[in-house]
């Protein structure tokens, strides 16, 4: 009688725990959605690529996702219901490589005509001196001369022609093109020489020895001074606040901020703390210089670790590293190679023999790369040319064989990795080592290269797809540094048109398609600006894609991107973005 009283009351307690902590409990939690999509196509971006009918939202994560049926089982008394009518569900897209507070300043002064000519540039400069006193600087940013019809820099004549009473400074990156009044006031002539023991040097005519007027990856020479207004503080937030607006409007949710400064990073703070951020942003914090005195250098990146920022771990602002430069840039004929660039009028090379600038030695990288692994800070290095990644990447190797688990555990980054080849490709995996690429820059500057370099030597120029089958991880972005404007921009921030250029290798100017071979498929080129972007971003348990317990960004697109024409997928337009579970940009 006894053991039978017993064996009942355990069997009520039992059922007492079943009811409280199991199946009840669950419906009970699962019905507080307070917000649900359905009817739509919800593509998930799971291990699996799950595509469901529905998602119920609750605050700012996802609960879950299913058929419709489901999912509308759990609406809360107070849910807002989203009928999709068909239409496809992304996570919020995310851009691995952006500098957005460069951008949104860029055109408070004055907005900036497009240029497409030489014309277009000599007109600009010219208007600008209507404008200004003689003797201020007129600067034109970013206007790569891969990008303009005729494939090159103004001249200094043409420069002196329309600006003899001003200094002119045209600014394509890492290199510019002066005239004669900057040279002057910069001191450079033909006995002029680099002694700051950077890199860099002053091309000069080899007939006369004097300066052509374009300078390599030593812009700190210039002794420019800008003439445009500067912004009060919340003139600058307020122009942030409306280029996040932007990046909004085409789907873009969080963003990789690569190589901040402390100022800047103080803006964030600011509208993060007044409740204006938009966008969640992950730093990689600028390194004021890799010239001098390593040990300065490394108590440089531990200082950067000790800030709160990295050690909490933010859901909207956190820094997960620091950036570095290898070497100059493609656009404007610095980037660094295996071999030599070739003789060439568009790009101002008359060295045969030239082949870039790389900026930093290994002796001086190891120790930089290595305090920073010690410091758990991710590296992003600029790096463009093949000769710069191999250089790069025999860094990452020494630096693995002293601690592997480390430095995986930092996601090493080569940002652009523009020109690679089939070892380098292989090595990614290898060493845990991550990319993040601009498949604008294929569309933009394609035609360009392909008359520089040839066909053959671009066979491993975004070789998106070998990456992907490695199973290294790599991640799209713009590196956006120039006016608002998601096709404006000077490096274009629309990611359905770096999709669109993944999946089609179709360039501006160009019949051709550029190695078709290394296109994306349309899962491929989605996991590209979601999961992968989050992981580059040490977010991929909270972002990236939409599943139970993840923060709720998505967003709603007019066009499915997975069965609609290649040609409609750039001209894909976002109905509704959400951040954080709250609908923050809506098409009507």
């Amino acid at each position: 009688m006894k053991k039978n009283i017993l064996i009942g009351i355990i069997v009520v307690f039992l059922a007492i725990i079943f009811n409280c902590c199991g199946t009840g409990s669950s419906d009970k939690q699962d019905s507080i959605a307070d917000l649900i999509l359905y009817n739509g196509k919800i593509v998930t971006v799971d291990s699996a690529f799950s595509i469901e009918s529905a998602m119920a939202v609750s605050g700012n994560h996802i609960i879950k996702v299913g058929t419709n049926r489901k999912i509308l089982k759990l609406k809360g008394p107070q849910a807002e219901l989203v009928d999709l009518q068909g239409h496809m569900v992304l996570p919020g897209l995310i851009d691995s490589h952006t500098h957005p507070i460069d951008a949104a300043l860029s055109e408070f002064d004055h907005t900036i005509p497009d240029m497409e000519t030489i014309k277009d540039v000599l007109d600009y400069i010219h208007g600008r001196t209507q404008i200004l006193r003689s003797g201020e600087w007129i600067v034109v940013k970013y206007e790569f001369i891969t990008r303009i019809r005729e494939q090159r820099c103004p001249t200094l004549a043409e420069l002196d022609s329309v600006a003899p009473h001003h200094p002119v400074m045209y600014l394509t990156g890492p290199d510019a093109a002066l005239n004669s009044l900057a040279l002057k006031l910069s001191g450079i002539d033909r006995n002029f020489r680099i002694t700051d023991g950077g890199t860099g040097f002053v091309a000069k005519d080899p007939k006369t020895g004097e300066p052509t007027g374009i300078i390599r990856s030593c812009n700190r020479i210039v002794k420019v001074h800008s003439s445009e207004k500067v912004p009060d503080e919340e003139e600058k937030l307020q122009q942030i606040i409306e280029l996040f607006n932007d990046y909004n409007s085409v789907g873009i949710t969080s963003v990789g901020d690569r190589d901040l400064s402390p100022a800047d990073l103080e803006l964030y703070q600011k509208l993060l703390s007044t409740r204006r951020l938009t966008m969640r942003v992950a730093v990689s914090r600028q390194l004021e210089t890799t010239l001098g005195s390593i040990e300065e250098i490394q108590n440089n990146i531990r200082r950067v670790a000790e800030n709160p920022l990295f050690k909490e771990k933010g859901n909207f602002l956190r820094i997960i590293g620091i950036k570095t430069y290898m070497d100059g840039g493609m656009l404007t004929g610095s980037a660094y190679m295996r071999e030599p660039w070739g003789v060439s009028k568009m790009y101002g090379i008359t060295d045969p023999e030239y082949r870039g600038v790389l900026f930093i030695t290994k002796d001086r990288l190891i120790p930089i790369v290595g305090t920073a692994v010690e410091s758990g800070l991710q590296v992003a290095s600029h790096t463009v040319g093949d000769g710069a990644v191999h250089a790069l990447l025999d860094v990452y190797k020494e630096v693995y064989q002293k601690m592997p688990d480390q430095l995986q555990k930092i996601r090493p980054c080569i940002s652009h990795s523009n020109f690679m080849s089939r070892e380098s490709v292989d090595m990614l995996k290898q060493y845990g080592v991550s990319v993040d690429i601009q498949p604008a820059w294929l569309y933009k500057d394609a035609h360009t290269l392909l008359k520089q370099f040839g066909y053959d030597r671009l066979r491993w120029f975004q070789p998106l797809k070998s990456i992907f089958e490695t199973g290294a991880i790599a991640g799209g972005g713009s590196d956006h540094m120039h006016k608002i404007g998601s096709l404006r921009a000077a490096n274009p921030y629309n990611p359905f048109l770096g999709m669109a250029t993944a999946i089609t290798r179709r360039a501006k100017w160009l019949e051709e398609k550029l190695h078709p071979e290394e296109a994306l498929n349309r899962e491929q080129v989605i996991r590209f600006y979601t999961i992968n972007n989050a992981w580059l971003l040490f977010w991929e348990n909270q972002l990236g894609s939409l599943e139970p317990g993840k923060l709720a960004d998505f967003v709603i697109l007019d066009t499915d991107l997975l069965s609609c024409p290649e040609d409609a997928i750039q001209n894909t337009l976002v109905l509704k973005t959400y951040l954080d579970g709250k609908l923050i940009y809506s098409r009507d």
